[in-house]
Order: C-alpha cells, then structure tokens, then sequence
C-alpha cells in the first residue's frame, strides 16, 4: 500500500542511507527530550508559577492535563503515521507542541496556561510514537535494542536534568524560559528531520475514520481523567466519578462496533486479535504501572519518611533511570540468543525482585537501598520493555508499524493513569486510617510487587522462540 526509502533498506542496509541514520537518530532523541524535559521541567517551577498567575489548587492539572492529551491522541498518530508517512506526522506533533510551548510561555493566568500545556500534550503524543516507529523504520530488529538504549537515555537525563533546569530558570530568569528554550531545539530536530530522513509515501485515496477517532479520543479522555482525578478531585464513588466512567464505557463500547464497520478504522480490532500484539501492550500496561509508583512515592518516602531533602531523593529515584538504559542497549544480545519472551522474562524477575527490595524498606533504612531498588527496577525495565517493544513492531510491516507502535505507547500512558489511581488509592486509605507515612509507602511497594508479577503472566502469552514471531506475525489477521 505505502513504501518508503526506509522500509526498502529494511534497516538502512543500504550505504546511503545509513550514512544519514546518525543525524535522524540525534534529531528523534532531540524531540524526544523536549517532550522528557516538559514531563518533568515544570515540577520546581511551581511555586513562580504560582506567585505570578494565582490558582494553586489549579496547579495539578498542569501534569494531569498534559498526560491526558498525550495519551487519547496517541493511537490516532499511529494511524496517520501508516497513511502518510511518518514524518508529517512528526512535524505536526512538533509544531503543536513549539505552539503549546509558546502559548505557555505568554500565559497571563492559570487557566491559560492549563490549555496551553493541553496543546503542548497534543504535540507529545505525536512525537513519542513516531520516535520510535521511525527507529523500527531505520534499524534492523538486531539494532533496534541499542538504539532504544540511547532513547531510554534521554528520559534518564530529563529526569535529572528537568527538575534542575526548571529550578534554575525560575530562581535566576524566568519560569516562562522554560517553555520558551524549547523553540530552537525543536527547529534544530525539525530542521534535521527535513533534510536527513528520506521517505517516499504512495499517496492513495483514504477514508478517515471520524467517527471512531472522535469516539476514542473522547472515551479514552473520560476513562483516563476519572483514573487521574478519582479520589482526588471527586470520590471514587460519587455521582461525578460514577458518571464520567460510565459515558466512557458506553463511548468505547460504541467505538468497537463503528470499528468494526469503518472501511480504515483509526484502531484497527485486529490489533487486540494477535498474541504478540497482546502480550506487548499488556506489558506497556504494566511497565506505565510500575514506573508511576516508584517515581510517585520513592521520593515520597526518602523526603517524608527518611527526612532527606529533595535534591537527594531525586538522585535515588535517579538511580531507575541509570538502570533501564544500560540494559535496555544490552538486551539486543540477549534477545538474539534466547528469544524476546525468554529475555522479557528474565527483566520481569528482576523487577520482582527490585519491588521486594522497595517493599523491605524500613523507617530508618539506608537512602542508598532506596537507590538499589531504584537501580535493580530499571535493569528488569530495560530487559523487560524493550525486548516486548521490538517484538512488536517485528510482527508487522512498514504500513502497519505506525499503529502498533502508537498503541503500544498508549497502553504504557494508560498503565500510567491505572497506577496513578490505584496507588493513589491505596496510600490515602492507609493516611485515612491515621497509619503513618511510612505504612502507607510501604503499602504501595507491597502492591508494587503484585503488579510486577502480573508482567509473568503478560509475557506468557508471547511465543518462546524469535522465528515464531517473524513467521506468525508477518500478516496479521485482518478483521
């Protein structure tokens, strides 16, 4: 249906095109940092934020808001990705999210901003997929573990570096440059993009699928702001949290049966038919779930029940994203010897065993096997996440790797919001019972461990041996 210079070299085996991999790869990892950094920049500069524009009790919905957006529109991205090509999908995820960055930057209230970081999210939730849909484009399933590794870096420096820089604008310029440095280096990946990734696109007829993107788009966006907002804005059981899962029920419930209608689905059902497919996403679920709880509640710990300051608990938190790139570039070797499942499993044991060490953490504890725990959690994540994201875009060709791929991202945001709630719930009912901070961080890493070996299960369903994906998946079934 659609062909590009990429998918032809299957992996840029060709010497010219190889020869250009070096500056897309920096441009992707570029973009991604944007939308690393602006995950986690804003977090110290609140309290500016606040001073200048008013609206404290406003001010969480500059995180829930920017997730939210991100997420719903991922799996539309994935879509267009396939029907147009990748790249003007990714200029229009950067575009969108330079706009956001500006719009943010000029903000004169709270609720301002808030839209603003909504557009900024809009703009992240196409430049994650496409990220890592153009790498399964360029390199081969053999590079793609390194590579990932370097991309996996580039979330470890913006979780260090974030927090720093956002302190940093806000104490000695201002809290509005740290929207405003992203415009020269999201031109400079733009720009790179433009001249150094070559894709030619067979443009055909389509036919969007309207109906089901603004089904899901607006299903997803109830289901994940009641997750997110649940017991905090509202309660778990009022008519509010009652009401907003139940329209999203019905809308995805409605959103399947269009789909199965529509001539090109913006989802295609075959998605959720496929075993490989399915343990993957599974997977991202689980790994959204795990990271939110530890980033959430790690520092949490090390600040209100260790009494360190802030800046250490970052380093200890730091010490996960230390982990995950190390054996997320090392993993290829792993997986190329015993499979995707075996390797996927092997990580999934050594979160387990990260989660029991977190869950044994006492009050007066060493804040350095805090940092173990951390450490051991990004290993398991690396061997665990990359192996299933490779295997993933393994199992379909260049015209179906968008949507996979989008999908896959989207599960890990959902596993993020399913977290969020869960956890969330689990330390305010423990605080409710007039239970110490640390019961109920100990708590959450308890319930960590559960959720860590529900990935056992996830990976089960995947196919031991490498050849089995190759063969099984080449085509998937169409619905």
């Amino acid at each position: 249906m659609t062909e590009t210079v990429s998918k032809r070299s299957k992996g840029a085996k060709g010497v010219g095109l190889r020869s250009e991999r070096g500056p897309v790869l920096a441009a992707v990892m570029l973009s991604t940092g944007l939308v690393a950094l602006d995950s986690t920049i804003i977090a110290t500069a609140v309290p500016s934020i606040v001073r200048d524009l008013g609206g404290f009790t406003q001010f969480p919905w500059l995180f829930s808001i920017y997730l939210l957006t991100q997420a719903v529109t991922t799996p539309l991205y994935g879509k267009f990705a396939d029907v147009l090509g990748r790249k003007p999908v990714m200029f229009f995820g950067i575009a969108v999210f330079l706009l956001g960055s500006v719009l943010c930057g000029a903000a004169w209230s709270m609720p301002v901003l808030i839209a603003a970081r909504a557009i900024q999210g809009i703009g992240a939730g196409a430049i994650q997929p496409m990220s890592m849909t153009m790498i399964g484009d360029l390199y081969t399933v053999e590079e793609r573990a390194r590579v990932q590794g370097y991309v996996a870096s580039v979330w470890a420096i913006a979780s260090v570096v974030g927090p720093t820089l956002g302190g940093v604008f806000s104490e000695y310029l201002d809290w509005r440059w740290i929207f405003f440095v992203n415009l020269p280096l999201g031109a400079i990946a733009a720009w790179t993009l433009a001249r150094k990734f070559p894709e030619r696109v067979e443009r055909q007829a389509h036919r969007i699928d309207y109906t089901g993107a603004a089904l899901l788009t607006i299903g997803c966006s109830l289901l994940i702001l009641g997750l997110l907002e649940g017991g905090v804005t509202w309660g778990w059981a009022s008519p509010a949290s009652l009401a907003i899962f139940a329209v999203a029920v019905v809308l995805l419930a409605v959103f399947v049966f269009v789909e199965r209608k529509a001539a090109e689905p913006i989802l295609p059902l075959w998605v959720f038919q496929h075993r490989v497919l399915n343990s993957g996403n599974l997977v991202a679920l689980i790994v959204g779930a795990v990271m939110m709880g530890l980033s959430s509640y790690l520092p949490t710990y090390a600040q209100g029940v260790l009494g360190f300051g802030a800046l250490a608990a970052g380093f200890a938190l730091a010490a996960l994203t230390v982990g995950w790139p190390i054996s997320a570039s090392l993993s290829g070797r792993v997986y190329l010897r015993i499979g995707f499942r075996d390797t996927a499993l092997i990580g999934s044991g050594v979160i387990i065993v990260g989660s029991v060490v977190a869950a044994v953490l006492g009050e007066h504890s060493w804040l350095g096997l805090a940092a173990v725990s951390a450490f051991i959690l990004g290993i398991g994540l690396g061997l665990l996440s990359s192996p299933t994201v490779v295997a993933v875009q393994s199992t379909v060709g260049w015209d179906k790797r968008g949507v996979v791929t989008a999908t896959n991202m989207f599960c890990r945001s959902l596993g993020s919001a399913v977290g969020a709630a869960m956890f969330g719930a689990i330390a305010n009912a423990t605080l409710a019972n007039e239970e110490s901070l640390y019961q109920a961080t100990h708590n959450v890493f308890t319930a960590l461990v559960a959720v860590s070996a529900l990935a056992v299960a996830a990976i089960l369903l995947m196919p031991r041996h490498t050849d089995q994906l190759r063969t099984r998946g080449a085509e998937p079934r169409p619905e």
